[in-house]
């Protein structure tokens, strides 16, 4: 990045936050063109640091910094949650936080492009938060200091931070393609062979399919397309019949999982949102262009989700009834979700 670069960004960057404090990183760099992780490295050593350990070595660490709240964002959906992060398992290529219930996440860490600290001056006092971003800028996974008892690891992690600067590249636009008219041989008897949930990445994989595709090309054997506002609907009636769900939201390198009841979807500023004790879901639902029920077999009688993609094909939101390895699936989730098949066929 060039100087001029750098000083433009700044200056628009102090300009915003002298007159909005509060305004998202996010909507900043929108504002300015560029993404989210060049905005942050524009504030290297101007309270950002660069933290020099592999992504598994940070992935490690977290569960060190006490009470946070974490942060992870799709295209059109953003979860929040307040928790501690638990001990990381898995291997070089995954890594796992299980805590079903709490903060619970699977990180890709073939994604994990830079790891920073950053310190915001906010009218409240000061946001420490660990901020990961992925080759083209686009957040990861953010992590923000709840408690000053946690500070001093954070203040040992800072320590150890550097101020080399991250290299991004261009995101690619996903390029206009056709979507297959017919499924190829052997899609729907794969399906139907799935034991377990994980192995449908293989099936597409193994088909070359995109999940909204295999979604349409499977319509009215394992999945069913609804309508948009469908979503709202199936949240506020969960929310009526006390069902504990599974939200799932991902970026490109994480996937935050919150699980429990939910409290009566409310809509402010045009976004859908759910703001529970614990967690926060705000959804850009007016975005959405396409929502599925999607059925998928496994061992203990099948799953059913609620899927939820973006314009571009991006998977936004899934949503499942929260159930544990082992267990049926509940019965009342599959009546709602019947329930919003059948009020879509005679709207």
């Amino acid at each position: 990045m060039s100087d001029d670069k750098r000083n433009a960004i700044l200056e628009a960057l102090y300009a915003i936050r002298d007159t909005a404090p509060y305004t998202p990183a996010i909507g900043i760099a929108e504002r300015l063109g560029i993404s989210e992780g060049e905005l942050q490295a524009a504030r290297l050593g101007q309270n950002v640091i660069t933290l020099p350990h592999s992504p598994q070595d940070i992935a490690a660490r977290l569960h060190t910094l006490g009470p946070v709240k974490a942060l992870t964002r799709s295209t059109l959906a953003v979860l929040e949650q307040k928790g501690e992060y638990p001990s990381l398992s898995g291997g070089d290529q995954a890594g796992l936080l299980l805590n079903p219930g709490g903060l619970d996440l699977r990180l890709i860490f073939a994604h994990w492009h830079w790891c920073c600290l950053i310190r915001d001056s906010l009218p409240d006092g000061e946001r420490l938060s660990l901020q990961v971003f992925d080759q083209h800028g686009r957040a990861v996974h953010k992590a923000f200091c709840l408690e000053s008892d946690s500070v001093s690891a954070w203040q040992a992690l800072w320590l150890e931070g550097s101020h080399h600067p991250p290299c991004f590249t261009g995101e690619q636009l996903p390029q206009p393609s056709s979507s297959p008219t017919s499924p190829p041989q052997g899609l729907a008897e794969d399906w139907a062979g799935l034991t377990d949930v994980h192995q449908f990445f293989g099936l597409l994989r193994r088909h070359k399919l995109s999940r909204r595709d295999a979604n349409a090309l499977m319509e009215g054997r394992f999945t069913r397309a609804l309508a948009r506002h469908s979503i709202e609907h199936l949240l506020g009636r969960a929310a009526s019949t006390v069902q504990s769900l599974m939200l799932f939201v991902a970026s490109p390198g994480c996937v935050q999982i919150r699980s429990g009841c939910i409290p009566a979807p409310e809509r402010k500023r045009g976004w859908l949102n759910l703001f529970a004790e614990d967690a926060t879901l705000h959804l850009d639902d007016t975005n959405i262009a396409q929502v599925w029920t999607v059925f998928k077999p496994n061992r203990d009688g099948g799953v059913t989700s609620l899927e939820a993609f973006d314009a571009d094909g991006q998977l936004v939101l899934q949503i499942f009834s929260e159930r544990r390895e082992g267990n049926p699936e509940s019965t009342a989730w599959r009546k709602l979700l019947d329930d919003l098949n059948h009020r879509e066929s005679a709207a």
